[in-house]
């Protein structure tokens, strides 16, 4: 779709069409200069900070929380150029970390305690995923810059050619605004020594040994019993299993925050999608 840069900000992204016929998948990645993972993590993940450099948040709140694993329910709604209305998210998040890179997996989750209303209209078709780590810088040859490979899909509930449309022509508009904003945000850091509610959430990260990453087969523990299983994935459509696959990390939260399954084995392989889409 795009390849851009601004002074400490370079960044690329793809779209495509699934042939199952699901919303438009789009893919980017964004090098930061001069910035560790575990910064650029929490800028993504504060939602009290994200309404300083994102003018398209209208609301964001959490529904619910464990302070224990980091698992949460958040509530956003979104304003929208001209060519769709405003839409209601409730997302369930968490993050995953293995030997300094971060897997950020937010899905739309089913949530009672929020009627559903007829405006804004609310989005239940919804991934995005994040993979963030350090890279060699291009200006010094040093691992102080940092990558973060997006995965995103939603259904906003119109004609696909038109959703696409607006999205690129919006897409660098909304993206520029990053550099800026992070930069912001660690000055903001610097100088606040209180973390948002948000950015303290996101210090909450569950850790995955690297051999259980590097394993082709994903492994499903439930929280309650110790039981565990190891489920094969073979075939052409393994990657795009594994974007499926990862947001289940999210799912089920509403049912006693932490929900009753979580699923390992995945993240790495979110990490090398990215070289080969």
């Amino acid at each position: 779709m795009m390849e851009r840069s601004i002074p400490g900000m370079f960044y690329q992204a793809w779209r495509r069409d699934p042939q199952d016929g699901g919303p438009t998948q789009y893919r980017s990645r964004t090098i930061f200069e001069d910035v560790t993972p575990e910064i650029v993590k929490d800028f993504y993940w504060d939602d009290e900070f994200r309404h300083k450099w994102d003018d398209m948040i209208i609301l964001t709140k959490s529904r619910e929380s464990c302070t224990a694993t980091g698992a949460e329910i958040a509530h956003w709604i979104r304003k929208f150029p001209f060519f769709c209305s405003d839409r209601e998210y409730i997302i369930g998040r968490r993050i995953y970390e293995s030997e300094g890179t971060f897997f950020c997996i937010t899905k739309g989750v089913p949530y009672c305690k929020v009627p559903r209303q007829k405006k804004p209209r609310r989005v239940d078709v919804y991934s995005s995923c994040w993979c963030i780590r350090a890279v060699e810088s291009q200006k010094t040859g040093l691992m102080t810059a940092c990558e973060v490979v997006f995965l995103h899909s939603e259904d906003m509930g119109i004609q696909r050619d038109i959703a696409k449309l607006g999205v690129r022509q919006g897409m660098w508009n909304c993206v520029r605004k990053m550099e800026p904003g992070l930069r912001k945000y660690i000055a903001h850091r610097k100088s606040c020594a209180t973390l948002s509610f948000s950015a303290s959430m996101a210090k909450l990260v569950t850790r995955v040994p690297l051999s259980m990453l590097e394993s082709s087969d994903i492994i499903v523990c439930k929280d309650e019993g110790n039981e565990c299983c190891k489920i094969n994935q073979q075939g052409k459509g393994w990657k795009w299993v594994v974007v499926g696959g990862a947001v289940v990390l999210a799912c089920g939260i509403d049912k006693g925050i932490v929900g009753k399954m979580l699923v390992f084995g995945l993240a790495r392989r979110l990490s090398r999608l990215g070289r080969r889409l």
